[in-house]
Order: C-alpha cells, then sequence, then structure tokens
C-alpha cells in the first residue's frame, strides 16, 4: 500500500483554507453586507464629520483654530502611512482577523478621543484612529466580493462605492448637526455601537472567511521610507495653504523629505525580495488607469467638496449645518443608483459607464459655476443631484477595472494601495483648490475694486442708488468695496474651481479607454 504524505505547509502558515470560499446564502449575505459597509462608511466618515467640528473643539480644548487643525491632520498623516501596508499586514494576520482587530482598536480609540482630557491626548488617539483604522476600508472591500458569488460580485462594489460615495457627503452634514445640538464629543461616540455592532456581525457570520496567513520578512527600511515619504507629503498637503506652501521653510522641508524618501522607496521595493507594498500591481494595464483615475477624479471631487461649502459659509452667510445640507443631496441618488449599476455592472462596459459618469460630474460643475450671486438653496442643492449620478457611475466602475483579473489573494493589497491613491488624490485636491480658490478670490477683487468708479456707468448707477438711502461717498464706496465685490470676487473664484474640475474630469475619459476588458472582480486569476 502507498501512503501518500501531506504536502508540507510553509513555515508560519496557518491553518486557513486557500481554496475559494463559498459565498454566503442570501439573509446572511445580506447582514454580512450591512456590516462590512458600515464599518467602511464609519470609517471614511470620522475623517469628514470633524472636520466642520474643529473650532468648536479647539476653543473646547483651549488651542488655536490653526492649532486645531492637526485633529484633521493628524489622522489623515497616520492613516495615508498604514494604508498602503494593508496587503502585508493582512497576510501575516489573515484578512477577518486584521479586519477584526482594525474596527475593535478604532472603536476604542474613539472613546479615548471622546474622554480625552486635554489636546495632546486627543491628538495622540486620532493618531491611533487613523493608524488602526486604515485597514478597515480595503479588507471591507476584499471581504466583501468573498461572500459574494462571482456574478453578484458588482452587486458588492456597487454597495461598497456606495459607501465611500455618501460618507464625505453625509460627514459635514452630521459634523454641523452634532456640533450645533449636541456635544462635540459625540462626533466620536457615534463609532461605539456602530462599531461593536460591525463586530458582532463579523464574528458570527464570516468565521469561515479567513484567508491563509504568511509571515514574509519584517522591510524595516522600507516601512521607513513610507513613513517618512508619506508622513512628509501628507503634512505639506494640509498645511502647505495655512503656511502660504513654499514661501515657509517647514513646507520646503517637507517636500525635500517627501521627494527624497519616496523616491528611495519606490527603487528599494521593486528591488526588494520581500516588499512591504506591491508596487508591481502599476505593472497591470488596468489596474494602472481604473487607480489613476481614481485618484485624478479624487482631485476633483474631494476639492469641489471643501471649496463649496467653503464659499457658502464664508460669503453665502450658511451654517455648517445648512452648508451640509446642501451637499448631501448629492449623496442622495448615488446610494440608490450605486448598487442598481453594481448588479448590472457586468452586462456593460465598465469604460462605457465610467466615461458617463465622468460627463455627468462635468455636466454638474459646469451647471454650477453659472449661478447668480443671489443663487437659493434648492438651486444648489438640487444641481447636486447630477453629481450624485455623475458619481454613482464612476467610482463603481473604476474599481471593477483597477480590480479585473486580480486573484483573491492580491485584492487586499490592490484594495490598500487603491484606497491610498485615493487618499493622496483627496489631501492634493483639498489643497490645489483651495489654494486656488484664494488666490482666484485675491484676483477677482483686485480687478473689481478697478471698476469702483464714479466713472464706471455701472457702478456710478450703484453708487447713486446707495446715496439715495443716505449713505455718503466713502461709505458707499466702503460697502461696495466689502460686501459686493468680496461677495462676487468669490463667485468668480469658486466658479472657476468648479471649471477646472469639470475640465479634470472631461479629460479623464481619455484616459478611462486605455483599459482592456474583460472587466472581473475578486477571483480571477492574475497574470
Amino acid at each position: 500500500m502507498i501512503v501518500r504524505k501531506a504536502a508540507a505547509r510553509p513555515s508560519g502558515v496557518a491553518e486557513a483554507s486557500s481554496r475559494p470560499f463559498e459565498p454566503l446564502p442570501g439573509v446572511l449575505r445580506l447582514a454580512a453586507t450591512f456590516a462590512l459597509a458600515l464599518a467602511s462608511f464609519m470609517n471614511i466618515l470620522d475623517l469628514t464629520i470633524a472636520n466642520v467640528s474643529v473650532p468648536t473643539i479647539a476653543g473646547a480644548m483651549g488651542v488655536t483654530p490653526a492649532e486645531g487643525t492637526w485633529i484633521v491632520t493628524s489622522y489623515a498623516v497616520s492613516e495615508a502611512i498604514m494604508l498602503p501596508l494593508t496587503g502585508w499586514l493582512a497576510a501575516r494576520l489573515g484578512q477577518r482577523r486584521m479586519f477584526m482587530t482594525a474596527t475593535l482598536s478604532f472603536t476604542a480609540a474613539s472613546l479615548v478621543c471622546a474622554l480625552s482630557l486635554n489636546f495632546p491626548m486627543l491628538l495622540a488617539a486620532r493618531v491611533i484612529q487613523g493608524a488602526v483604522g486604515a485597514a478597515m476600508i480595503p479588507l471591507a472591500q476584499a471581504m466583501l466580493l468573498a461572500i459574494y458569488p462571482p456574478a453578484q460580485r458588482g452587486l458588492a462594489i456597487g454597495i461598497f462605492a456606495m459607501t465611500t460615495v455618501a460618507a464625505p457627503i453625509v460627514g459635514p452634514l452630521t459634523g454641523g448637526w452634532i456640533t450645533d445640538h449636541l456635544s462635540w464629543h459625540w462626533i466620536f461616540l457615534v463609532n461605539l455601537p456602530v462599531g461593536a455592532l460591525c463586530l458582532l456581525l463579523v464574528w458570527g457570520l464570516l468565521g469561515r472567511f479567513e484567508t491563509e496567513r504568511r509571515r514574509p520578512p519584517i522591510d524595516a527600511v522600507g516601512i521607513g521610507l513610507l513613513a517618512l515619504g508619506v508622513g512628509s507629503l501628507q503634512i505639506l498637503l494640509d498645511k502647505g495653504n495655512e503656511l502660504d506652501w513654499f514661501g515657509s521653510p517647514l513646507i520646503v522641508a517637507l517636500a525635500v523629505m517627501a521627494t527624497i524618501a519616496l523616491v528611495v522607496f519606490v527603487v528599494w521595493t521593486l528591488t526588494s525580495r520581500h516588499p512591504v507594498v506591491e508596487l508591481r500591481l502599476f505593472a497591470r494595464r488596468n489596474y494602472l488607469v481604473g487607480v489613476g483615475c481614481l485618484a485624478l477624479a479624487s482631485v476633483a471631487f474631494f476639492g469641489t467638496n471643501v471649496v463649496v461649502p467653503l464659499w457658502l459659509q464664508t460669503h453665502m452667510g450658511y451654517t455648517a449645518e445648512w452648508a451640509g445640507r446642501t451637499l448631501a443631496f448629492g449623496g442622495l441618488l448615488a446610494i440608490v443608483l450605486g448598487p442598481v449599476i453594481g448588479a448590472n455592472i457586468h452586462r456593460l462596459d465598465a469604460r462605457a459607464v465610467a466615461t458617463f459618469g465622468l460627463t455627468m460630474f462635468a455636466l454638474f460643475a459646469y451647471r454650477s459655476s453659472r449661478f447668480p450671486p443671489d443663487v437659493d438653496f434648492w438651486t444648489l442643492a438640487t444641481t447636486r443631484l447630477i453629481m450624485g449620478v455623475g458619481l454613482s457611475s464612476l467610482f463603481l466602475p473604476l474599481m471593477t477595472i483597477y480590480l479585473s483579473g486580480l486573484s483573491a489573494e492580491r485584492t487586499a493589497s490592490a484594495a490598500g494601495l487603491a484606497n491610498f491613491m485615493r487618499n493622496i488624490g483627496s489631501s492634493f485636491g483639498t489643497s490645489i483648490m483651495t489654494s486656488l480658490w484664494a488666490h482666484r478670490t485675491t484676483q477677482f477683487e483686485a480687478q473689481l475694486a478697478e471698476q469702483v468708479t464714479h466713472h464706471h456707468p455701472a457702478a456710478s448707477a450703484y453708487l447713486n442708488r446707495l446715496a439715495q438711502l443716505g449713505m455718503d461717498s466713502r461709505t458707499a464706496l466702503a460697502y461696495v468695496s466689502n460686501q459686493v465685490i468680496g461677495t462676487q470676487a468669490s463667485l468668480l473664484a469658486t466658479n472657476a474651481v468648479l471649471l477646472a474640475s469639470a475640465a479634470l474630469m472631461l479629460a479623464l475619459i481619455v484616459v478611462i479607454w486605455f483599459a482592456r476588458p474583460p472587466f472581473s472582480a475578486g477571483g480571477a486569476t492574475g497574470h
């Protein structure tokens, strides 16, 4: 009798099956989908929800508003550093175990944020939040694909895309409401029941969805270069506008450090036997095209999502809550249409769907750039419904494209790197668009001020109307300079940002057609 010996398992690998998982049945799959989508939503929400509450928290902690912005920056920096490491960490711990560890730690750090006794304690908790929470989104994406049968993975991507689009829109609205009606502590306390529910559902439903564990050597040099380069770049982008960009020695030093560290990191990683980040994913055409378009589309999306509420609050008299309500309309159709488009994406060409999404976003931006100075709330809000259609038809096919052809084992690494590029795109978009808005506002103020003379027919007629109301010449000129010119200049600057975003989205239509079918996500054999 011949006795067959079992193949030896590589050292350090746990007894998790490497075979494809059997998808969950209907009701259980729905519950698991809710848990994973909720975790992703909570994570993205936590970055945007704090933005509108920075002045309130800074005042409560006894620090300046400028110092208070580190509440956002500290979270963004630590998350940006850890996102590319998702695949490496998941390989060592297993995807499900890593996801539960990250969610539990994120929830605990949220409690520490809420109970912080001073500003340094809050900053430390925010750093931990960003670091441990970085893996939640890409791992939720990878596990979501695993619990669906191949024919329905487009629906899974649609649900995931819905959460990533809705969270940045709902965040300012939620943060504004909590700030106006409750204590700022609730910004972090709301994570506790959400995190507990996610953990309970994932623990109970996804016990058998554990991936193989490997023990690759720790690339300390690669991790160090990544942390230095990404950390410097993220701080540069977050603080550049505040510190007058390259007029600041700190920004120059950060730019030099980021450039050197990231260049050395790329060279080191591409020549390493055990790279901590799979940069070779970019050698795949569809991954390069999909992730590149995702990063650049994030520049336009997040840039306008910051500038528009900034304009509404500084020049249109909107509160944080009402500015958030305006933005929230952009997420309504994205939430409804995301799963519908996802369920049918396998019947469509992902490039064509993305082209439609880019076109709709460009149309929204162009229409918004034609608003008059006295535009009302409902016009602002309903126009954003066009953006919702565009977003639901954009991020979903981009995910489908960059995940196409990848094996299930590489999904976590691919998703982590893609989400890192999305975050960097959003940081670039926020910094560039905010700087463009401020610069163009100053330019337009100077140009309009030159026209406010008694020799200009329109200016003369307006000044005469003010004189009839009892204003003397000096008071009338001051009123026009402070009120009319400021409002008009900010509107023109906002229009410039919107048009730049529209142009960027239209340019990406050319790029997206460099992707090549077939487009099938999760479980395909990589080449």
